[in-house]
């Protein structure tokens, strides 16, 4: 339908309509409106056509109002093609186009409170209720997949149909018959009901596309997506059977029409949307339940949204944010419908996953053991409530396979809203001005001709006093994970590199308090608190000292078990292979990374000092090896624990399980035998249960195996 440069042309049109702000005057505005209609009819073809947005919901949803707002001040404006006068846009030909018995609307989106106390206020005003009275909402998830509507005829189901433009759809019954969760007969004759058409949303559990990745990975096949392309992709299938494989679902939302044998409307067997759905359930549809409450007032919904919007990642399906509807149908039919959404319903749209920006730049970071990371530079974007401007491209495979080039427009995603991942360059979008990236093959630092080993991804530097990594050494050996110098962070290290105070580790455990306290942002108390961490880190057991030099492999695992098989840390200057290896978990990779370090001079020097100045080198009791009992109940398992735990604190249950024989692990695998679940577990339950073989217990029954 688009040419590759009207798609450029187009992207580009979108991001300059995005920056502007207030009603232009009339002959400004006719040509901004026409821009604004071509801009969104395009972005509603990417986004429902070709299942391939360039853009996200939230600026979509900005195109859209700015749309709203220049011909609510310009009716002359407005054309009957308009975005605002129709649902959405046009259709495959894959299948045969269906009407609707009623037209499927979109909803008005809010974003915060105040949009939903705006709500709370119109309905007000539409429904003639005092502003002083509360209103009763309905609140249920707005998933993320693929819209359908159901027509029952006779209690058995007679047609399927994608959403399509609203108005028609694409017949897709054969693909409804094959999701489970849709009864082929259901009793609506016992309200009287001859002919209903329902609405809802096809989705996948998060675990299933989890595991169809995974098959599909072990085959050699490209992975899909996300779980959303994948269930409405699966609805314009032309193989049932491969529906079937797909695991789709089916939540119904909405009782949309409902007439008796001689076409009389029977909406009025029931007072409020809340027993529609009910009504819906004891049918055997697939409902919200314990996702959907009935709320008081606007207070109330707002919470309730809250709520829902800090679980959504712990929840089996994939959510973009809260649908609120007018409880009373009474209420619904005085508020009316306009030509785009009913009046009576809003969704709340959570903080935006996703978002496009400019890839300007790669810089490289060089790591602790010389690892050499890419990072991609960005035109700064909000992605779920924090700003991005930098994102990591992880190493020179990661960049190859997704051909990510200097220049792109990419879709950024935050993964559990946390970490900024690229998941795609927009290849539809370039001009040609776009540059390969071509990794370095020397230290952008040091400028020592990097190495990559055979069995790893990593390219690195391998000049041990490279300055990069000497810093990046320094931060790690005063963190949390290793020796825990409580208020050293990453700040103060290269403040006092920058000043010539440190350029080893060993120069850590002789600063200068009082020069310190002299210093601009600290003062003495500052400076006596730094005194008290350090001093406290010197009595440190040897397994956090060891994990703390960045041996290459040299985890924390590793650490506490060559830990205790010492009594000083300079013992392992004339240790073989073999000695290190008979321990048990320790391999010949991490043996040879051990010697290496030891065997250089300088190295041993940097301790023997370290040691002067008061570090402690000799095995500590913390050290020794724990001795379990071989009757233990836990000996040979493997463990993890999930959720919030009520009677202890995650540590203290590691523990527990250590001196019960034990192996704490990280991950839900076939590995694991234990899966000790608190409240809120998400998805590690989701993923044991999918295993099958894993043993599932509370709190409770850990506790008592264990006595």
């Amino acid at each position: 339908m688009y040419k590759k440069e009207d798609q450029k042309s187009l992207y580009e049109l979108s991001k300059q309509l995005l920056k502007t702000e207030g009603i232009p005057v009339a002959f400004e505005a006719e040509q901004q409106v026409e821009d604004l209609r071509k801009a969104i009819v395009y972005h509603e073809w990417k986004y429902y056509i070709q299942n391939d947005p360039v853009m996200s919901d939230f600026e979509y949803d900005t195109l859209y109002k700015r749309l709203e707002a220049l011909e609510k001040a310009y009716p002359d404006f407005i054309q009957p093609d308009s975005p605002t006068q129709r649902v959405s846009n046009d259709l495959t030909e894959t299948f045969e186009s269906v009407e609707h018995l009623i037209p499927m609307l979109s909803l008005a989106n809010s974003y915060n409170e105040e949009d939903l106390n705006d709500f709370d206020t119109q309905i007000k005003k539409l429904t003639l209720l005092d502003e002083n009275v509360d209103i009763e909402y309905c609140v249920e998830p707005k998933f993320d997949g693929g819209s359908i509507a159901l027509v029952f005829e006779n209690d058995h189901l007679s047609r399927g149909a994608t959403r399509g433009n609203g108005t028609l759809g694409e017949e897709m019954t054969n693909n409804a018959r094959v999701m489970k969760s849709i009864p082929l007969k259901a009793e609506f004759s016992s309200k009287g009901i001859a002919k209903a058409e329902l609405r809802g949303e096809v989705v996948i559990r998060k675990d299933i596309f989890d595991k169809m990745n995974a098959d599909r990975e072990a085959q050699g096949l490209s992975l899909f997506a996300n779980p959303r392309n994948t269930a409405s992709g699966g609805l314009r299938m032309k193989d049932p059977k491969e529906v079937a494989k797909r695991g789709l679902e089916a939540f119904i939302y909405q009782l949309g029409y409902v007439v008796d044998e001689e076409g009389n409307n029977k909406m009025n067997a029931f007072k409020t949307h809340d027993e529609t759905i009910e009504f819906l359930g004891s049918l055997g549809f697939k409902i919200p339940v314990k996702e959907r409450k009935v709320c008081k007032n606007i207070k109330e919904v707002h919470d309730f949204i809250l709520e829902w919007q800090a679980k959504r990642d712990a929840y089996e399906y994939e959510i973009d944010g809260m649908v609120i509807k007018v409880n009373s149908l009474a209420l619904q039919e005085k508020c009316g419908y306009t030509s785009h959404h009913p009046r009576w319903a809003i969704a709340f749209k959570f903080k935006a996953k996703q978002a496009t920006s400019k890839l300007l730049n790669v810089e490289y970071q060089i790591g602790k053991i010389g690892s050499v990371t890419p990072v991609a530079k960005l035109e700064p974007v909000q992605l779920a409530g924090v700003m991005v401007s930098s994102v990591s491209l992880h190493n020179e495979d990661f960049i190859t396979s997704k051909d990510i080039r200097i220049g792109d427009t990419v879709l950024v995603e935050r993964a559990g809203d946390v970490i900024p991942y690229i998941v795609k360059p927009m290849e539809d979008l370039r001009d040609g001005s776009e540059q390969v990236i071509d990794f370095p093959k020397n230290c952008p630092v040091c400028d020592t001709k990097l190495e990559r080993a055979e069995t790893e991804a990593a390219w690195r530097c391998t000049n041990y006093n490279c300055e990069a990594q000497v810093i990046q050494r320094m931060i790690f050996h005063v963190s949390k994970d290793a020796m825990d110098i409580d208020g050293f962070g990453k700040s103060y290290v290269e403040r006092f590199f920058e000043m010539g105070w440190l350029r080893n580790i060993a120069d850590i455990y002789r600063l200068d308090y009082e020069k310190i306290a002299a210093l601009e942002g600290f003062g003495k108390k500052s400076a006596a608190n730094l005194e008290k961490a350090i001093e406290k880190a010197k009595k440190n057991p040897i397994h956090r000292l060891l994990h703390s030099l960045s041996v290459h492999h040299l985890g924390k695992k590793v650490s506490k078990l060559v830990a205790g098989e010492i009594d000083h840390v300079l013992e392992l200057q004339d240790k073989t292979i073999e000695n290190f290896t008979e321990i048990k978990d320790i391999g010949p990779v991490v043996a040879e990374n051990i010697i290496e370090y030891f065997s250089n001079p300088d190295n041993v020097n940097l301790l023997k000092e370290m040691e002067t100045l008061g570090v402690n080198l000799r095995q500590t009791e913390a050290d020794r090896p724990k001795v379990v009992d071989a009757n233990a109940p836990l000996v040979g398992k493997t463990i993890l624990f999930t959720g919030s735990l009520q009677k202890m604190g995650r540590k203290e249950a590691q523990t527990l399980a250590e001196n019960n024989g034990a192996k704490n692990i990280s991950a839900v695998s076939s590995n694991l035998n234990i899966l000790v679940v608190g409240e809120k577990a998400g998805s590690k339950l989701k993923k044991a249960q999918a295993i099958g073989t894993v043993e599932i217990m509370t709190e409770d029954e850990f506790l008592e195996l264990i006595g």
